[in-house]
C-alpha cells in the first residue's frame, strides 16, 4: 500500500522525466501534504494546479520549509551548480532522492555533507507514461522508511527495485536506462527490413511498431519466460526459424547486444569516476 507524504515533496528540475514523475505524484496522493518546484522555465502546465507551489530558485524558498524528500531531476552537467544550495537541509529528516545519471552517491555527500540520506535512482523514459522502470540505491543514512517511501514514488511512474550495491547501477544504466533506445533501434531496423522485402514504407513503420509493442506487452502479461514464447512463435521448417537462424547465430544479435551493454557500462562507469 502507497504511503503518503507527511511533509511536503521539493522537485528539484521540471523537465520532461521531473514533470511526468510529478503528474504521476499527483494522481496517486502521495504527495498529499504538496509539493515545492524548482524551475527557471516555471513549469507552468503545474503552477495552477492546488498543492503546487513553484519557485525560480533555492533562494525563493521559504524559510521554514521542511520537505521530506528532495527530489533531483535536473541535467548531471547542472548538478555542480545545484546541489551545494539544498546542503542546508542535510542532517535533518529529509532525504535526498537523485535520478542524475552519472552522479554517484559519494559525489552528493562530498556537497550535501557525509550525513546526508541520500539515495541514487536510474529511471527511464517510459515513466513518461507510467510504464518505466527504476532502480533505487541508499546509502547508510537512508531509513528503512525513507527507502519504502522513495520507492513508493518512483512506482507513482512504472516498477521500482532497491539495490544496496551502487556498483550494479552502471549495469542498470546500460541496460533499462539505455534499453528504451536500443527497442526504438530495433522497431528502426524492423521496418526498414521490411521496406527491403518490398513493402511500403507506411506499412511496414506499423507493422514494426506494432509487433514491438504488443510483444513487449505479451511477454509482460504471460507467465512463461521469453525463450518460451520465442519457441512458441518458432514453427519447425518455417519462416520464423530461417530468421532466427541469423538472429541466433555465433556472431548474431546476443553476442552484439553483450558487446553493446559492456560499453555503455564501462563508459557509465568513466561518467561517475569523473
Amino acid at each position: 500500500m502507497t504511503q503518503k507524504m507527511t511533509r511536503p515533496l521539493l522537485l528539484v528540475g521540471c523537465g520532461k522525466m521531473g514533470g511526468a514523475m510529478l503528474s504521476g505524484w499527483r494522481s496517486s496522493g502521495i504527495a498529499a501534504a504538496g509539493v515545492s518546484v524548482i524551475e527557471p522555465a516555471g513549469a507552468s502546465e503545474f503552477a495552477s494546479d492546488s498543492g503546487v507551489e513553484v519557485y525560480a530558485d533555492a533562494a525563493a524558498l521559504p524559510a521554514d520549509l521542511d520537505p521530506e524528500v528532495i527530489v533531483f531531476a535536473v541535467k548531471p552537467q547542472q548538478m555542480d551548480n545545484v546541489a551545494p544550495a539544498y546542503e542546508k537541509f542535510a542532517g535533518n529528516s529529509s532525504v535526498f532522492l537523485s535520478i542524475a545519471a552519472g552522479k554517484t552517491i559519494g559525489y552528493f555527500e562530498g556537497h550535501l555533507g557525509s550525513n546526508a540520506a541520500i539515495i541514487r535512482a536510474m529511471p527511464n523514459t517510459p515513466a513518461a507514461i507510467g510504464q518505466g522502470i527504476s532502480v533505487l540505491c541508499p546509502n547508510a543514512h537512508v531509513s528503512d522508511a525513507q527507502s519504502a517511501l522513495c520507492q513508493d514514488l518512483m512506482q507513482s511512474v512504472g516498477e521500482a527495485v532497491t539495490v544496496n550495491d551502487e556498483a550494479l547501477i552502471d549495469a542498470v544504466t546500460a541496460v533499462s536506462g539505455g534499453g528504451p533506445a536500443y527497442v526504438f533501434l530495433l522497431i528502426e531496423c524492423l521496418a526498414d527490413a521490411g521496406v527491403a522485402a518490398g513493402l511500403p514504407r507506411d506499412l511496414a513503420e506499423q507493422l514494426a511498431l506494432s509487433t514491438v509493442a504488443g510483444s513487449g506487452q505479451l511477454a509482460l502479461s504471460s507467465e512463461e519466460p521469453p525463450s518460451q514464447l520465442r519457441e512458441n512463435v518458432t514453427s519447425p521448417g518455417g519462416t520464423t526459424l530461417e530468421a532466427l537462424k541469423i538472429l541466433m547465430a555465433d556472431d548474431g544479435l546476443k553476442p552484439l547486444m553483450t558487446r553493446a551493454i559492456a560499453a555503455a557500462t564501462e563508459r557509465s562507469r568513466e561518467l561517475a569516476g569523473g
